[in-house]
Order: C-alpha cells, then sequence, then structure tokens
C-alpha cells in the first residue's frame, strides 16, 4: 500500500518530529509512506467568512494538486465519521483487498478543508469533535494508521 499524508502547514516542532520519524519507520515494515507537507495561506487573525473561504480554496487548490485520480481520498475533518481503530483496520484492510493501494489522509490548515477537497474526498475521518493542532494531528494519525495494519496482522499492540 501507498499511503499519503497530506498536510498543511509546516511542522517545526522537535518532538512532533521524532514522533512522526519513529511511527514512520515503523511503518515501513507495512506500507510505503509519504508525508506532503503544503505551505499556509498566510492570513490575519481576523478573517471574513469569505476571506476564510479564499484561504480555503487556495490551500484547496494545493491539495488537490497533490492527488491523482486513482488515489482514495480520506479527508480528516470535525464532522467526518467517527470510527474505533478497529473500524478505521478494517476500512484500511477492505482498501487493500480491492485494490486501493493509493491512499491519501488530507489534514486541513486551521480553517479546515475546502468544499472542493471535501467533494474529491472518498471518505472522511474525525477523531474527536474537539479541534487540535494539525500537526499533532499526523502524530496521531500515524500512530492510528500503525496500529491499524498492527490489528489487520493480528501482532501485539498496547491498548
Amino acid at each position: 500500500m501507498n499511503i499519503s499524508i497530506i498536510s498543511i502547514g509546516k511542522l517545526k516542532e522537535k518532538y512532533l518530529k521524532q514522533g512522526i520519524d519513529e511511527y514512520l519507520k515503523r511503518l515501513s515494515l507495512y506500507a510505503k509512506m509519504e508525508i506532503v507537507e503544503l505551505p499556509d495561506e498566510k492570513a490575519p487573525e481576523n478573517l471574513s467568512e469569505a476571506e476564510m473561504e479564499m484561504v480555503k480554496e487556495k490551500e484547496g487548490k494545493r491539495i488537490l494538486e497533490k492527488i491523482s485520480d486513482d488515489t482514495h481520498v480520506i479527508a480528516l475533518a470535525i464532522q467526518g465519521k467517527l470510527r474505533s481503530s478497529e473500524e478505521l483496520a478494517k476500512e484500511m484492510d477492505r482498501l487493500a483487498t480491492y485494490g486501493k493501494s493509493k491512499v491519501a489522509f488530507v489534514i486541513g490548515g486551521s480553517l479546515g478543508l475546502s468544499d472542493a477537497v471535501m467533494k474529491r474526498s472518498n471518505d472522511t475521518l474525525s477523531f474527536s469533535k474537539m479541534t487540535f493542532p494539525h500537526q499533532l494531528m499526523r502524530l496521531i494519525l500515524l500512530e492510528q494508521v500503525y496500529r491499524a495494519f498492527r490489528i489487520n496482522r493480528n501482532e501485539p499492540y498496547h491498548k
């Protein structure tokens, strides 16, 4: 399986980079992993609705340029589907079984994902109704993808 995580924003925190590197190393046994880091759109704090949509559209355009037609896209969004680790594992297994060898998880910027990215997505995923920094979501997502592979292979992993 070829899995990419397409994310808006640069990762700056050393401790998050270390955690991400650790899970990328672990995941290399199961899949070809790629992290695509795209620049966020610079914007002032107080934006109008129209300005917020424009920022999301610009970021969305960058995201869509990185997605090929044969890629199964899973958008991370607060309003996405809540799944257990076992349900995510089952979905990953189903994708692999039915020939979806390219999977992209998409993490938007601080304002979320554009309508165009949501329309292009084949599925959505929510980790919580809470808001998390998108940099932290990368680490959480990688851990859950790793956990999914361990579950699917009946390999032990802490609960």
